[in-house]
Formats: structure tokens, C-alpha cells, sequence
């Protein structure tokens, strides 16, 4: 991605006091090469910035994705960023997998309550794995349920904690 192109995608961030980014949806879709194909753009911004490794390309991709939409196609690609350590993004990525509820990103999502990425060391409060956790309790299905019961069985009190409301939250709703 050019660093025009990384500037593109900046400017699509809602900031205050304005609310809104300092570029619209219609104008960055005319200033973005290629992005007539703005369906699969994200998906494939994302998976340029994977098989590069760049974290900077990846926020871009993530932005533009949160931006216009995450779809089935893109949770491959999200699965496999979850784990991989050389971005800072895993929350995002976490988001991305909770706006989809797709029972495909489950065993990321389970994975991603297991670890702490290097960057996320001091969060005590294991933000990045509660955020998995309430990407799973809205996946249907019952390897989603199975593994929110494992986390609800888990050592780590925030992780019981969390998973524990996940599944009273689902069996109301049921």
C-alpha cells in the first residue's frame, strides 16, 4: 500500500468533535485505486498485509473494513491474524470476528483467550480475551457453547467470569 493510500484509509476514521471522517465513504472509494471492487477490498488488503507482515498496511485494512462492511469471505484471512504476533491490531481483528458471528472464527476465538499478545502484557483486566469471549456468546451453535463451558470452567477468574455471562446471556435468549 502506498503511503497515499494509508492516508485514504486514515481519513475514513470518525474523529470528534466532528463525528465524522475527514473523507466520505464516496470520496475514497473515487481516490482508491482498485476500489470499484470495494466488496472484496478489504479482504484483500487484509491479506496483502498478512503475507507482508506489515502492521501499518493491516490498521488500513482493518479501517477500511469497519468501514464498509466485513463479510464471510473475509473470516479466513481474520482467523489467521488473530494469532499472528508480528501486529499490534488483535483487538481490532477481534471486533472484525464479532461483527461476522460466523462459526468458522470460533477455534480463533477460543485461541485468542489463551494468550497475550507481547503488546498486551500489562492489561491485567485481559481485554483482548473478553473481547473473544463476547465474540463467541454471539456465534450460534454449539461448538460456540462447548467452548464458552470450558472457559466458564477456566482458572482465570475473569475468563470464568466472562464466559459464565456469555452463557446465561444465551440461555435467556434461547
Amino acid at each position: 500500500m502506498t503511503a497515499a493510500q494509508r492516508k485514504l484509509c486514515r481519513d475514513l476514521v470518525i474523529s470528534p468533535p466532528r463525528g465524522v471522517g475527514q473523507i466520505s465513504k464516496e470520496e475514497f472509494l473515487r481516490k482508491f485505486p482498485s476500489s470499484v471492487e470495494h466488496g472484496k477490498l478489504a479482504v484483500r488488503l487484509l491479506a496483502e498485509a498478512y503475507e507482508a507482515k506489515d502492521a501499518e498496511d493491516l490498521q488500513c485494512a482493518l479501517i477500511v473494513g469497519h468501514t464498509f462492511g466485513f463479510a464471510p469471505g473475509h473470516a479466513d484471512i481474520l482467523c489467521r491474524l488473530v494469532e499472528a504476533d508480528w501486529h499490534v491490531s488483535h483487538e481490532d481483528v477481534v471486533s472484525a470476528l464479532d461483527v461476522l458471528q460466523t462459526p468458522d472464527a470460533v477455534r480463533a476465538l477460543f485461541r485468542a483467550t489463551q494468550w497475550i499478545p507481547g503488546h498486551l502484557n500489562f492489561d491485567e483486566n485481559r481485554s483482548f480475551a473478553v473481547k473473544a469471549i463476547w465474540a463467541l456468546g454471539k456465534i450460534p451453535g454449539s461448538e460456540a457453547e462447548r467452548n464458552l463451558e470450558a472457559l466458564a470452567r477456566s482458572d482465570n477468574a475473569i475468563l470464568r467470569k466472562t464466559a459464565a455471562e456469555q452463557l446465561e446471556r444465551r440461555h435467556k435468549a434461547a
